[in-house]
């Protein structure tokens, strides 16, 4: 056990360190577009859990290409689909394909299911179990890798029914974990708030299909379809309309946040008031008890906030949230200063950086933020 636990540490670091190295040094990051990639879960010889005779794999492709519908019609936004018809994709396959069209995000829809009424939403991103229930999602999740070809090969002995298995999955997506729990939280809401769904939370777990992507990554299961109303919920048209236009919403609003040209529109949208020196460009955007910062990086390793160890940026500040360490440059409640050391730190090499912002101490959304009353 311990002699195969080790030789998956291994692979997935070194499988970490060839593919980062690929994709940051061939594929440079697009300043341009949002990229999407919308994953349909399931598909062709694999039909997802059949729940009161449902089909989990047409209820997903049909709430997928709903969303990605929806979201082509955004300026800077690009949609890749895993797939759009009832075909069988390798888990990996899918992840290939986010990683080539250098995404800025993945989303990857399901449907639960289960022995009992249980019922409700619930999303994913990639972790440690934490319970014997996530374990048991997982478990379906990944046991597709069995339905693949030289399966055993690709994924260097993985075992879908081992615990310790899943422990190897985490390490290649930590930098993306903030990220991906800012959009799985978004996603939640809109569920709760929108659609007035049980809110089962998010959660982590070890899945193969968001261990294969270097880039913030969710699992969205939509309900349960075992239970009696949400599986004719979900395999109505209403259903499907309902969960696309919620995921859609936080894909939208999770884009602000992260995006820097969407961002700068949604400033402009939103104006200071410069009636007294029309003259003068605008040298400042004042945000009335807000602050920004960069966040640059968040990891389990504890580093000093030192020049040498983040490429020569000065005033890091380093805080802990649960087991994360985040790394934040800059502190201004001035939206043009942030945006210029945003653009310094992308010129030092931290591309995957973003804007955060904190109201009363408390982390909120950028797009919330600069909605917030002007000084």
């Amino acid at each position: 056990m311990r002699t195969n636990l080790l030789k998956l540490f291994v692979f997935t670091f070194v499988l970490f360190s060839v593919s980062n190295s690929v994709f940051s040094a061939e594929v440079p990051p697009n300043k341009d577009e949002f990229v999407v990639v919308l994953d349909a879960g399931h598909g062709g010889k694999d039909p997802g859990n059949m729940g009161n005779g449902f089909k989990e794999k047409d209820i997903a492709l049909s709430i997928i290409l709903k969303i990605g519908k929806a979201l082509e019609k955004y300026d800077g936004v690009k949609v890749v689909y895993t797939r759009k018809t009832d075909v069988f994709v390798e888990l990996f396959e899918r992840g290939r394909i986010a990683n080539e069209a250098n995404a800025d995000l993945f989303v990857s829809v399901h449907c639960n299911s289960h022995s009992s009424q249980a019922k409700g939403t619930e999303t994913f991103v990639l972790g440690l179990n934490r319970s014997d229930t996530n374990f048991e999602v997982a478990k379906k999740e990944n046991s597709v890798i069995y339905l693949e070809e030289n399966y055993e090969v690709t994924y260097e002995g993985f075992d879908p029914n081992s615990p310790e298995s899943t422990i190897g999955l985490t390490i290649m997506q930590e930098e993306y974990l903030d990220q991906s729990i800012l959009l799985a939280d978004m996603v939640q809401k809109e569920f709760t708030n929108d659609l007035k769904r049980v809110n089962r939370g998010v959660k982590q777990m070890g899945l193969i299909v968001l261990h294969q992507t270097y880039m913030p990554s969710v699992l969205v299961e939509t309900g349960f379809l075992t239970n009696n109303q949400e599986g004719p919920y979900l395999d109505s048209n209403k259903g499907q309309e309902d969960m696309a236009r919620a995921i859609t919403a936080a894909i939208v609003e999770y884009s602000h946040t992260i995006n820097l040209g969407l961002l700068e529109k949604i400033a402009k949208s939103h104006p200071v008031d410069h009636t007294k020196t029309e003259s003068k460009p605008a040298t400042q955007q004042i945000y009335d008890n807000v602050v920004f910062r960069v966040q640059l990086a968040a990891g389990s390793k504890k580093l000093d906030p030192k020049p040498y160890n983040f490429k020569g940026l000065s005033g890091i500040d380093r805080s802990k949230e649960g087991k994360l360490f985040k790394y934040y440059y800059g502190k201004t409640s001035d939206y043009l200063k942030i945006q210029q050391l945003h653009q310094d730190a992308i010129k030092k090499g931290y591309t995957t950086s973003y804007i955060v912002a904190f109201k009363d101490e408390q982390k909120i959304t950028v797009n919330d933020a600069l909605k917030s009353r002007l000084k």
